[in-house]
């Protein structure tokens, strides 16, 4: 899938820095990665859940797309915690 600009929130930054996450792996994931849960209630835009690969790292990236200027809203950015995770990294544990 080809993406328009990505626009960073500022939380996003601040998790890319802390958790040693790129642009680059950002644009990959979302790109490249499987869509495994949407929020179509979320606002002001519908959000999703991407997971993608970098290497054998998995990352998740949840994102909003504004239609009206092409631009996919990064909100956050994490390695998906094996505490919640199926080892797929798609499934929520049950708890």
């Amino acid at each position: 899938m080809s993406l328009g600009p990505l626009i960073f929130r500022v939380h996003a930054i601040k998790r890319m820095f802390q958790r040693r996450i790129s642009k680059d792996d950002v644009r990959h994931v979302l790109e490249a990665g499987e869509t495994i849960e949407t929020y179509p209630h979320d606002t002001p835009y519908p959000s999703r859940l991407v997971l993608g690969w970098r290497q054998s790292r998995p990352l998740h990236v949840v994102a909003a797309d504004n239609a009206d200027t092409g631009e996919t809203i990064v909100i956050t950015t994490y390695e998906p915690d094996p505490e919640e995770w199926e080892r797929d990294c798609k499934t929520r544990r049950r708890r």
